[in-house]
Order: structure tokens, then C-alpha cells, then sequence
């Protein structure tokens, strides 16, 4: 039995939903923020995936993609008895849809959706959801393409990127978009060299051409694009292309600098002419070499060369004939046959799309056997038996036997050799001192040509080709030198400071020769910029210090030698911006459980906030353990759990502010099916029943859908398809294949397959039609609109041909010419015993219909199209929905809702009547008529309710009266402060506050929170440092009481009180003083154990951050242990000014674990532990470990059985080197480099001498004990004179095994007590 099970999960790590009762947001509608790199980025071992709510949309389109690699793999590679359940790196899902960020949002890279299925799962783990069947065939992973690692990468590059600037900041100007550098154009369009850059305030373009001003405004043939700095030359009125070719540069510009654009070389294309040119026969003796040459004309870019006859017919090409490189055909030896043709070299030029011909070639052949017969083709000695001389190889290209190239690092290395010689030479590649790179070498031109694509410096050295045939070999060598254009090892990023703050820009780049740096600001070099006493240069390197606002400006970098250049822009831009979030608010987030997430907080300020996430409220900070936060902030969760669900709350913050974001993660049940369909065998006729058994997180929507040899499964008349079983009646042989239940949800899916076989029925037709050939349905035909009605049409056609299978059913599809032209969708469907229909239409739609019939078979062509129908107009029969009333302003009202689709328009000219009043006052009504989706209303009280109302209404009419919607005016920043503030310490690091509410009217919009603002003044210890940092503590809701805590302890503490609305914070209260009281310090640190020695322990240590009161000493607490074995611990206690301290130790076998705290009066702070360095030659201690066996080696008994063994060692080895020194014959090949053939002189037992003259250095000295063998040019290889060829190599790579002669069957028989034991064989053995 066949049977496959694979698993997906379309948001196993994260799915963004729509918003939910609540009041959650949701991002699923918006595109990411230009400036934010990554997301809700979710990462598995296979992919980088976006969590998308679109799913189910984007399934529909895909699912058979998505499915169609799961045969193909499985017949492809059985699966193994592997357990795979995830050691997941990052994930989302598996069934994967697959993302990239653009400026405008994400987008699905094309053809990723098949990738979900090309990995298996042999056993699912217990205890994920499979109680039912203990194993399980499953979907095992397999490495990822190396396209996945680079979206791998790309996803991480979130991790570390560098922040940009929101453009609603101001900011120097930055190079979005530009020309290559060297920018080749068609002649005969107009030219555009691009130039885009942002910035704010919007930039300014210029352009220099050959490094002089080039100005726009004096040619009419230039102009420059609006908001943008690309050039347009145009030529419709004339003018040569040519004579606007040289070196272009942009420079785009506003107050805060200058950037540049990379030197872009503007060339024409060009595609000269061939020369004309009458070419004599070429006379040739058969066997002889031939190089016709092709000399195409140089065009701009090179042209692609082929060679055709004059006929157009292409020019077979095989190891003996073919195309050299440089165009050239070459002949490594000419035959009769090669007259047949003549021999036209082909120029194609890519811009003009022209192809070039040159005047044929002619070939005469002289020969001494002028018949061409062609049985002589596949001749096994096709030259001798035409008379042709053989001969050795010569090199036609290159010449001589040496040649040398140069390549740039990152190209594509090309050697080429073409050799002549009777018989047709083989070419050979290798590599003096190494092999070929596999990974990037392959061979080309039946191997007369070597690529090495992606050259790097390793590549350079010698390489040599080897042309042979059976009359001899040559050689020809080729020194390889690798260059380097520059490239970055550091390139200048973006630096973004606070005022006052130091930063840098690196511009570190490599190639050879070496190149050189130099610096320029605002495009000019910095050598003649205004001097700034902030900026230190430093070689590569620029430095800033107490950067001012002054200092803003655009630097650029160019690097360059003798084959290219880098230039880039990197700005400094002095911002004092508090923390603000970038991605949408309270998002929802559900996943799957057991998988792993990772959730993003885009943010962005001046200095540089610090991040930290909190769950439900809590106040410790999310670190370690299940949880990760990396350097930008983001939280990774390692393994989603139950208990993962909750709310999580992200903090930026630095010295101007603090700003938060939250995110609920909601975690899901997998989907399993657990009962599968098996695989079945039925005869035709019968009924089959495929089980499908599934279970699955109730919150989500179950779909379970069947495929059929990986295409959708079409349920017609014969099929039954309920939700856990697929029933087919009467099955016939187009049943047979495989079928796959698809059992998907909004987050994950599970699949599983079988394979139904149906057995044909041999009995005699009983019917005609059963014995003639069955077809798809010709189309309907003659379609007919009668009864024409405001709401309803018969449509009237005539069947076509069943071609032998009767027609189930008919397929009505419209179209219609206003919203959609040409798209048809399908309106009804009708049995196949019918031929007229009357139709359900909407009002103001332009039908056009037609019909499809389907059979057993399949489905028809579509009939020619009806005339079309329109129907009348009719006023709305709904209102938009979604109406919502919010202020923007502190004295207005924005009215916004979701417009009406074109189907629910029902007329031309759809508007909306809005409408609004005061809902106090029951004042008359306001209204006004919208075509958009919004309206403001102006001059309004600060926060008070409206009544609104959104009708649709068309030029028939208005829709439906609607209902009645409240919404708010904008809101004011709150007019009073809390009253009454009362302070409580509670403990050293918490206060208790309590005040008196204020009056609602002095809110001026809804009360959010009420917020408390505290800095730490002082501490109470002399000489200490801390900083005034304002933090902040928020009490949502109409609140009287609250706790602030995390506070340091033994410091004064200043807070003040204030009220938030929707605006923003309302006056301060009066500021409170406090003092919190003595606290227990935190750990020391930097706590270090060294080992000098076996007798002593050296202990250090730095004093805590935060004594967090008076310091009265540390305790030290240290055990010895052995295994499970504990000694007693000592307790030491220090001075608080001592941070050293030595142990002497009692054993030295043991280890130490050492537990170091400070103390304060209060009592002693948290403790950090460190152990002592395991010994070096430690083993694992066992239960059996006793101390008398660490003095084993003393023992007598112990001495004497070693100094046994050392002699019966040497016995034997004595024993061996007599044995060899008699000339002891051994089944070796007497030369290694010489082929073993059945010639070779054998003694009378079959076996060899084992003799080496060449390579004895005195008469009666031994082969070295080592057993090694040198391969002195021999290729042979040493599997052959293995036993079975089970000869294998160590590690070390020496050869271990039987080095013995290949036998035939009979001398083995014969033989063998002839076969000497090899002192090499026996050596081993003895080990």
C-alpha cells in the first residue's frame, strides 16, 4: 500500500486577523511602513514567510500549485524511517506563502507556493494530536533550496538593520533609484537616464554631463520629469543619439545636502554593417583541420554569433565540429560529409533585433575515397576505412602550450581549448595543486570549454587542458589571475545622532590592486569643505564628536582602482525626536501551537530608544528561557505553548519620552486528519468510499476539499462528498489515480492521499456505445435570448454532439462590458437534459452569455457568445456600511464608510447623502451629497456626540433609509490635573498613589488614563551618580488609586500627575516628593573563578550597579562536589571594599561552585554562582567511582600485567619482521604503475613478488611499518585491489583494508593457500 500524509500550516508562527469585537486592530489592510524592513516576520528551517490574513483568498488560486509537487517527490525519493518533527529554526507555516517587502508593501514571490510540499515527515511525534494511529507517514524536511536561505537571510536582515528616518521628519536628501552604470540605449527610442531620490524637504535635481553643468533648459530636446531628476532626451523631432553620449552624474539637493549619483556612461547601441566580401571554395583534405573564421562587425553590446547554412538551416555541431568563443567554427578534422552544406556565420544584435548575415562558405573536399558512403559513418574505424591518416592532437585554439588570462573577482571565468587530430581528440580539465571547484565549474562546448562562474581570489592559479585520442595526448597550461574591481567590506550607512551625541562613518572597501579612498561632502571633496572642529578624518574612517544641528550634511565615499569604482551616499542627520511606534496598534496575532514566532515592534527616535517587551501587564521584563529579544527589539518565542497566549506589551524609551504598542497572541490547535483514506482496489461498477477523519481548533473554519492526480476533483453526478468520507458510484477506469484530502483552516492545513486502482471489466460490450470511443462534448450551439424582462431573460440553445458520452450537465456563464469586460463568471448551472433556461439578472449590467457542456469525459469548448442584454437601472437596495464619526481636530468630525461595490450600484452616477446633527440638542438635520468615501465636518464643540446617517442613492433613486450611527467630535487637551495626590511607600521599590478624580467636563474628550510622570532625583548615597530620566506609569480608565513600582531603592523620588484623553496629556499636578527607604543590592558583577593551579582558586569580582543602600559586605558561599558527590559548604564573609579572594584547595580532583552576594542592612541581594574550571583530563564520574581508583596506576598487580602485555606485544612484532626479511610473497602487484593485465608474470601459486626496484634505496631494506602506498602516476584506483571493494580510508586518509590482486573465480578456487599475510594486514590486526 502507497499512502503519503503531508502538513501545512498557512500561519503555524503568526497570522495577522481582522480586528475583533474588542476593539484589536488589525494590520491585514495596510501596508507596512515604508521605513520598516520587516514586519511580523515568522522564520522555519524553509522559509521566511509574512503572517497574511488572506489566505483563504489566496489558496484558491494556488491550492493546486500548492499540491502538484507532492507525486513528483514521492516517486521520486522513498521515505526513510527518519523522525523529523521540527528542532525549528524560525517559523510561520507549512503550507507557506511567501513574501517580499517593496516601498509599496509586501508581495508574494512567484512560484514559491509549490515549495511546501517538497519536504516529508516520516513519524509524527507523540503528544502532538495523533492518539489514534501511533505512526504515521509524514512529511520529512529536507534542505531548503539556496533560494530559501536568502529569504532566510533576508527576514533576519530585520534583526540588525539600520534605522531610517520617517519621512515626515526632516532629512537630507537620499538616491532612491538610478541608472547602470554603464547605460547602453536603442537608437531608436528616446533616452531616459533615471534619477529618483527622497528626502525632506523634497529635493532639487541638477546634472553635470563629462563633469561640467549640463543645462536642461537650453536644449528642447531635454527635459526632466516632475518631482524627479530623470532625464528624457526625446528625438521625434529629430536629432542624432549619438551625440548626447559621454558621462552623466546627478546631484539631488536641499537645504540639509547634497547626494550624488553613481558616473553613469550613456552609450548608443550599435549594429554596424557586415563588409561585403566574395569568398573563394575552401579546399580541404579530408582529415585535415579547418577554422572558419567569422570576423563579425563590433557592435555595442557585442552581437550573439550562431552559425546556419544559406538555406537557414542550422549547423549540427558535435565534439568534432563546433563553435569556438570567439565565433569561429572550427573542423578538428574535415570529412567528405561536411561538403554537403555550405557554412553562413549569423550576427544577432540585441537592440536593433536584427539579424546579420555573412556571405557562405563553401567547402571542397579532397578525398582518397570520393564515395560518400554512409555506412561507413558508424564504421568502428570510420577513418582508416576512408583512407584518413590518423594523428596525434594539435591545439587550434589557444596556440602553443601555454597561455595566461586575467578574470575580475565575481565574473565568470571562461577557458577555452579546441584541439584537432584522427581520431577526434577527448578534452580533459584539471587544475595544478587542487581539484576543480565543483560548486561553480562546468563544462561546456562538449567539454572543450571550462566555466567557473563567481570567480574569487582562490580560483587563480594554473589550470591545463589534456586533449588525447589513441595516437597520444598534449597538453596546453593556462595561468589564471584573479583582479578585483573594488567591493565593500564596510559601507557607509546612514548616521543618525541626537545633539551632542559622537558617531562615525566607516568606508571600508577591497580589491586589486588595492584602491583608494576618497571623501567628499555635499559633492564636493572635503578637503575644500568649510571646516567643522566636530569632524576628525581618519583614513577610512570619519568621526564625529558633540555633533551639533550644524553638522548635517551628505557624505560621500568613492573608492576605486584600475578596473571600476564604488560610490555611496550616507547622510548625518542631528534629530531630537522622543520614541515613536511605526506599525498599527493592538494587532492580532494567531498562531499555531508548537511553532515558533517572532513579533516585531517597528519604532523610531532620537537618541536611539531601548525596547522592552512585558506580558499581561506583568512587570519583569520577557528574556531568556522561551523567549529571545534581539538587538532591534523584536521578541522571538522558541516553541509557542498554551500558556504563550496573552497580551504583549512593547516599551520604547529614551531621555525625552517613552511610547508602547501591544500585540494579543492567540494560539490555535493544529489541524490532524486521523483517519486517512487507504489505498483501494475496485472493479468497475462498484462503489468506493475514500474516509477522511479530521480534527481541528474549533475557533477556526474546517474546509475539506479533494484532489485528483493533484488537480481539483470535480464532484459530479457519480460522487458523494460529505465532511469526513468521498463516495464514488459506479466506478469506472477514469477513477483510477491518486486522491488527496485537503483539510485546511484559516491558519494551517493537513493532507493525505491514497491511490484508488480500478480493474476493467472483460466482458463483451453490451451496447453499442460502450464500444466506440468516448470525447469531451462538442459546444452548444444557436444561443437565443427570448422573454426579455427587467429582472430575467430565457437563454434557448441548441446541444452538440455527446460524442458518445451522454451530457450531465450545462454551465452558464455571463459577461458583462462596464465593470469587468472580458471576464466571464459563472451564473447558474442546469442538467444536461435540458436546453432552455430562463436567467436571474441584476439591474444596470450589459449581459452577454454562453454555455458549456460537460460530460464524463469533460467539459466543451465555451459556445460563441449571445447577443448581449442590458438590463434597467433601479435604485439601491442597501447603504454603505462601516460609518464611523471621529475627530481629526480639536473642532471637527471626520465622517468616513466603506463605499459600495459596482454590483450593489444598481445605476450610474452612485453618490452618498450624509447626513448629521447633534444628538443633545435633536437639532434639524445637516446633510450634503458625497461621491468619495468621506466627509469633514467643520466648526464643531470640542467632544460631543453626533447622529449620522449614510444613504446610497444613483440616478434612479435612493436606497433604503439607514440607521442612525454615533460618533464624536474631535477632542482638546484636558484643562485640569488630578487633586488631592497622595503618596505611600509601600516597600523599597513601590509606591502606592491615590487622588481625586476630576470633572468630566474638564476632560474635553474620553478619558483614557490617568498618568503618573516620576524621576529619580537623588540617591541617597554620597557620590553616586543616577540618572533624572523621566519614566512613567499609566492607570487606564476612571481610576482613583494605582502602584508605581520597579523604583531604585534609598532615593528621592519626584512625581507629578496628569490626565490623557484621546489628545494627549492635560497640565501636571503639584509635584510630590518622596524617599524610598534601603533596598537589598542587586548581584555583583563581572564575578570571575580562575584556576592558576591544582592548589589554588582565585576569586574576583566588581561591586553591584545598584547598592541600593549603605554596603556592609559580601557572602561568599563555596562547596566542593564530584559527581553527585557534595562536600560541606563555607560560608565567608568580606569587607565591603574587598573584590579578591583566594581558595586553597583540599582535593584536587574536585570542583567548586561558588555563590557570591552583597548585603545591605536590609539583608543580602541576588547571588551570581560560578563554578571552577572542570580539570583537563576529567572523565565522567560513574556510580561506581571510588577513590582508590584514582591511584590505580600505582598498584603492582597493575605494573605487571602492562609489562606482559608489552612483551607478548613484542614478540609478535619480531615474530612479523622475520617472517618479511625471508622475501615472503604477497598478492600485490609487482610495479604499481603498471596496469594489472592477464601478461603479467605470475609465479606458480598465483600470487606476485613483492619487489619495487625502482624504489628500494639499499638491497634487503623493509617497507616502511606504516602501511602507507604511494600512487606514484598511476590510474589505477586502490578499490580494485580491495576484497570486494570494501578498501576503505581513516580519517587521516590513509588507506585501511586488504591490499590484494583481483582474481578470477578458478585461480581463486585454485589457489588459495597461496595467499601470503600481508606484515601490514597483520600489524592492524594485532590492533
Amino acid at each position: 500500500m502507497r499512502r503519503l500524509a503531508a502538513r501545512g500550516a498557512a500561519g503555524d508562527a503568526g497570522e495577522v486577523v481582522a480586528p475583533a469585537a474588542d476593539g484589536w486592530d488589525s494590520a491585514q489592510a495596510r501596508s507596512p511602513s515604508p521605513w520598516r524592513l520587516i514586519g511580523l516576520c515568522a522564520i522555519w528551517d524553509t522559509g521566511v514567510f509574512l503572517p497574511s490574513a488572506a489566505w483563504n483568498g489566496v489558496s484558491s488560486g494556488v491550492e493546486r500549485r500548492r499540491l502538484n509537487e507532492a507525486k513528483k517527490v514521492s516517486r521520486r525519493m522513498p521515505l526513510s524511517p527518519r523522525i523529523s518533527h521540527p528542532p525549528r529554526k524560525q517559523s510561520l507555516e507549512s503550507s507557506y506563502i511567501f513574501y517580499t517587502l517593496s516601498q509599496g508593501g509586501w508581495e508574494m514571490l512567484s512560484s514559491v507556493q509549490e515549495i511546501q510540499l517538497k519536504r516529508f515527515e516520516v513519524t509524527r511525534p507523540r503528544g502532538l494530536g495523533n492518539k489514534e494511529r501511533g505512526r504515521v507517514p509524514r512529511m520529512a524536511r529536507q534542505p531548503a533550496p539556496p533560494w530559501v536561505h536568502a529569504a532566510f537571510l533576508f527576514c533576519l536582515l530585520g534583526l540588525g538593520g539600520a534605522i531610517e528616518i520617517p519621512m515626515d521628519l526632516t532629512q537630507p536628501p537620499t538616491i532612491t533609484k538610478q541608472s547602470v552604470k554603464d547605460h547602453i540605449v536603442d537608437p531608436r527610442d528616446n533616452i531616459l537616464i533615471e534619477c529618483e531620490a527622497k528626502g525632506n524637504p523634497a529635493p532639487s535635481f541638477h546634472w553635470t554631463r563629462n563633469s561640467r553643468f549640463f543645462n536642461i533648459a537650453k536644449d528642447p530636446r531635454v527635459s526632466m520629469r516632475r518631482r524627479s531628476g530623470t532625464l528624457v532626451i526625446d528625438f521625434r523631432s529629430g536629432g542624432r543619439p549619438e551625440e548626447y553620449e559621454g558621462e552623466y552624474q546627478c546631484f539631488a539637493r536641499n537645504k540639509f545636502g547634497t547626494a550624488l549619483s553613481n558616473r553613469i556612461r550613456l552609450q548608443v547601441s550599435k549594429s554596424p554593417l557586415w563588409p561585403k566580401e566574395n569568398l573563394d571554395p575552401v579546399v580541404v583534405q579530408e582529415g585535415a583541420p579547418l577554422t572558419l573564421q567569422c570576423n563579425p562587425p563590433p557592435g555595442l553590446p557585442s552581437p550573439v554569433i550562431f552559425w546556419m547554412s544559406s538555406s537557414m538551416e542550422p549547423i549540427a555541431q558535435d565534439k568534432r565540429v563546433s563553435q569556438g568563443h570567439n565565433g569561429d567554427l572550427y573542423f578538428s578534422n574535415v570529412m567528405l560529409q561536411d561538403m554537403q552544406t555550405d557554412y553562413s556565420c549569423n550576427a544577432r544584435f540585441h537592440f536593433t533585433h536584427t539579424i546579420q548575415q555573412k556571405n557562405p562558405f563553401t567547402l571542397k573536399v579532397l578525398t582518397n575515397h570520393p564515395y560518400n558512403d554512409s555506412s561507413l559513418r558508424n564504421h568502428p574505424d570510420m577513418y582508416s576505412a576512408r583512407g584518413v591518416a590518423e594523428r596525434t592532437p594539435s591545439f587550434m585554439y589557444p596556440q602553443g602550450t601555454a597561455s595566461s588570462q586575467m578574470v575580475l573577482r565575481g565574473m565568470d571565468l571562461l577557458l577555452e581549448c579546441i584541439a584537432s587530430g584522427v581520431p577526434t581528440p577527448d578534452i580533459a580539465w584539471y587544475k595544478k595543486g587542487g581539484d576543480l571547484p565543483s560548486d561553480k565549474a562546468k563544462f561546456e562546448n562538449f567539454n572543450k570549454a571550462l566555466r567557473i562562474t563567481n570567480v574569487s581570489e582562490e580560483d587563480s592559479g594554473e589550470y591545463f587542458c589534456l586533449a588525447s585520442n589513441k595516437m597520444g595526448s598534449i597538453r596546453h597550461t593556462i595561468s589564471v589571475r584573479v583582479k578585483a574591481a573594488p567591493y565593500w567590506l564596510d559601507e557607509p550607512k546612514n548616521l543618525i545622532l541626537a545633539p551632542g551625541e559622537d558617531g562615525r562613518l566607516v568606508c571600508r572597501a577591497n580589491g586589486n590592486p588595492k584602491p583608494t579612498v576618497q571623501w567628499m561632502v555635499n559633492g564636493e571633496p572635503l578637503q575644500s569643505a568649510p571646516p567643522n572642529p566636530n569632524r576628525e578624518v581618519a583614513g577610512d574612517t570619519i568621526i564625529f564628536r558633540d555633533t551639533q544641528i550644524s553638522s548635517r550634511a551628505v557624505y560621500q565615499c568613492n573608492t576605486s582602482n584600475e578596473h571600476g569604482y564604488l560610490l555611496a551616499n550616507a547622510f548625518v542627520s542631528v534629530l531630537d525626536v522622543p520614541p515613536r511606534m511605526l506599525s498599527p496598534r493592538n494587532q492580532l496575532i494567531r498562531v499555531i501551537l508548537y511553532n515558533r514566532t517572532r513579533l516585531d515592534c517597528p519604532f523610531f527616535g532620537s537618541p536611539i530608544p531601548t525596547l522592552r517587551w512585558f506580558k499581561n501587564g506583568q512587570g519583569s521584563n520577557l528574556d531568556g528561557g522561551n523567549y529571545h529579544v534581539y538587538e532591534n527589539g523584536s521578541l522571538e518565542i522558541k516553541m509557542i505553548r498554551k500558556e504563550d497566549q496573552g497580551i504583549y506589551t512593547c516599551v520604547a524609551t529614551n531621555i525625552l519620552g517613552k511610547a508602547e504598542n501591544q500585540v494579543r497572541l492567540e494560539v490555535k490547535d493544529p489541524t490532524r486528519i486521523y483517519r486517512m483514506p487507504e489505498d483501494q482496489v475496485a472493479k468497475r461498477g462498484t462503489t468506493v468510499q475514500l474516509e477522511c477523519r479530521v480534527k481541528h481548533d474549533p475557533s477556526l473554519k474546517l474546509t475539506v476539499s479533494w484532489l485528483k492526480d493533484d488537480e481539483p476533483l470535480y464532484i459530479g453526478n457519480r460522487m458523494k462528498r460529505e465532511d469526513d468520507s468521498l463516495t464514488i458510484f459506479g466506478v469506472a477506469e477514469r477513477d483510477q489515480g491518486s486522491y488527496t484530502c485537503v483539510a485546511s483552516t484559516e491558519l494551517d492545513q493537513d493532507l493525505a492521499k491514497a491511490y484508488l486502482t480500478v480493474l476493467a471489466d472483460q466482458a463483451t460490450p453490451t451496447n453499442r456505445l460502450a464500444a466506440l470511443p468516448k470525447g469531451r462534448p462538442d459546444r452548444p450551439r444557436d444561443l437565443e435570448l427570448t422573454d426579455l424582462a427587467e429582472r430575467s431573460v430565457r437563454l434557448t440553445w441548441i446541444p452538440g454532439d455527446d460524442n458518445n458520452s451522454p451530457i450531465t450537465d450545462y454551465v452558464v456563464q455571463f459577461e458583462e462590458d462596464q465593470f469587468q469586460p472580458g471576464v466571464w463568471h459563472d451564473h447558474s448551472k442546469y442538467p444536461g437534459s435540458v436546453n432552455s433556461a430562463v436567467l436571474r439578472l441584476s439591474p444596470y449590467v450589459n449581459y452577454q452569455f454562453r454555455v458549456i457542456a460537460i460530460n464524463e469525459v469533460g467539459s466543451s469548448h465555451p459556445s460563441l457568445p449571445s447577443e448581449r442584454y442590458r438590463t434597467s437601472g433601479a435604485p439601491p437596495e442597501s447603504n454603505p456600511g462601516d460609518v464611523k464619526g471621529e475627530g481629526t481636530r480639536k473642532n471637527n468630525m471626520e465622517i468616513t464608510w466603506t463605499p459600495m461595490n459596482a454590483t450593489s450600484a444598481f445605476g450610474p452616477n452612485l453618490r452618498y447623502i450624509v447626513k448629521w446633527r447633534r444628538r443633545e440638542t435633536r437639532e434639524a438635520w445637516n446633510n450634503v451629497t458625497v461621491w468619495g468615501s468621506r466627509y469633514v465636518v467643520g466648526q464643531t464643540p470640542v467632544y460631543v456626540p453626533y447622529e449620522i446617517r449614510v444613504q446610497a442613492e444613483n440616478d434612479f433613486g435612493k436606497g433604503p433609509e439607514p440607521e442612525s450611527v454615533i460618533g464624536y467630535s474631535g477632542e482638546d487637551y484636558p484643562r485640569a490635573a488630578p487633586t488631592e495626590v497622595k503618596v505611600r511607600v509601600m516597600n523599597s521599590t513601590a509606591i502606592s498613589l491615590q487622588w481625586n478624580r476630576v470633572y468630566s467636563d474638564t476632560v474635553q474628550g474620553q478619558l483614557r488614563e490617568y498618568r503618573a510622570y516620576y524621576w529619580r532625583e537623588s540617591s541617597l548615597l554620597k557620590n553616586l551618580w543616577v540618572s533624572q530620566k523621566r519614566q512613567q506609569a499609566s492607570f487606564p480608565g476612571d481610576r482613583l488609586r494605582g502602584v508605581v513600582s520597579r523604583l531604585f531603592p534609598y532615593s528621592n523620588y519626584k512625581l507629578e500627575m496628569v490626565v490623557v484623553n484621546g489628545r494627549g496629556d492635560g497640565p501636571r499636578s503639584e509635584t510630590k516628593e518622596f524617599t524610598t527607604p534601603e533596598g537589598v543590592p542587586s548581584a555583583p558583577r563581572r564575578f570571575r573563578v580562575r584556576q592558576p593551579n591544582l592548589e589554588t582558586i582565585n576569586l574576583e569580582w566588581d561591586h553591584p550597579e545598584h547598592p541600593n543602600g549603605i554596603m556592609l559586605g559580601y557572602t561568599l558561599k563555596y562547596v566542593a562536589f564530584n559527581g553527585t558527590k557534595v562536600g560541606k559548604q563555607i560560608v565567608e564573609n568580606f569587607s565591603p571594599n574587598q573584590t579578591k579572594f583566594t581558595v586553597q584547595r583540599t582535593d584536587p580532583v574536585s570542583r567548586y561552585r561558588f555563590t557570591l552576594s552583597a548585603r545591605t542592612q536590609v539583608g543580602s541581594g541576588e547571588a551570581v554562582t560560578e563554578e571552577s574550571p572542570a580539570p583537563p583530563n576529567e572523565a565522567t564520574p560513574t556510580a561506581a567511582y571510588t577513590n582508590n581508583q584514582a591511584d590505580i596506576a600505582t598498584q603492582g598487580w597493575f605494573i605487571g600485567l602492562m609489562c606482559a602485555i608489552a612483551l607478548l606485544v613484542l614478540i609478535l612484532l619480531i615474530v612479523c619482521f622475520i617472517k618479511r626479511s625471508r622475501g615472503g610473497k604477497y598478492p600485490v602487484r609487482e610495479k604499481k604503475d603498471v596496469p594489472l593485465g592477464p601478461e603479467d608474470p605470475k609465479e606458480e601459486d598465483g600470487s606476485f613478488d613483492y619487489s619495487d626496484e625502482d624504489n628500494k634505496p639499499l638491497q634487503g631494506s623493509q617497507t616502511s611499518l606504516d602501511g602507507t602506498i604511494k600512487q606514484q602516476e598511476s590510474d589505477d584506483s586502490l578499490v580494485d585491489y580491495g576484497e570486494g571493494g570494501e578498501g576503505q580510508f581513516n580519517e587521516d586518509g590513509s588507506f585501511i583494508g586488504q591490499y590484494t590482486v583481483k582474481k578470477d573465480k578458478d585461480e581463486t578456487e585454485g589457489n588459495e593457500s597461496s595467499e601470503a599475510t600481508s606484515p601490514v594486514n597483520a600489524i592492524y590486526s594485532l590492533a
